[in-house]
């Protein structure tokens, strides 16, 4: 099994035992092939919501760079649901499933 193969199971599994949900394993894998090299770096590879400078970046880099939502409130109010999605204690929110949940929260599968 390739690393990346590895990867998606991780994830797969986080969101079936800790988020108790279902995902669209091909838009998982899509969004996470994006990611590049970054899915396997300790740091890289996770979003801290409690970091202003991080959800700044994650805004700016996804949200409004790759899937064209608007600098407002609503991508706001979005970033913040998904990191209470993840769990405020869970410190393995894994930048693909926050991304993965963004994607779906706004319907831009397409851009995918």
């Amino acid at each position: 099994m390739s690393k990346f193969d590895e990867q998606i199971d991780i994830y797969l599994a986080e969101f079936k035992d800790n988020l108790k949900m279902s995902v669209d394993e091909d838009l998982l894998r899509s969004i996470t092939k994006g990611l590049g090299p970054s899915i396997y770096g300790l740091d890289a590879s996770r979003v801290s919501c409690s970091d202003p400078e991080e959800m700044a970046r994650v805004k700016n880099n996804f949200a409004i760079k790759k899937l064209g939502l608007a600098d407002d409130a609503a991508t706001d109010a979005a970033l913040k649901e998904v990191c209470s999605e993840m769990g405020s204690s869970n410190r393995n929110k894994f930048r693909a499933m926050f991304y993965y949940l963004l994607v779906k929260k706004f319907n831009k599968e397409g851009n995918f």
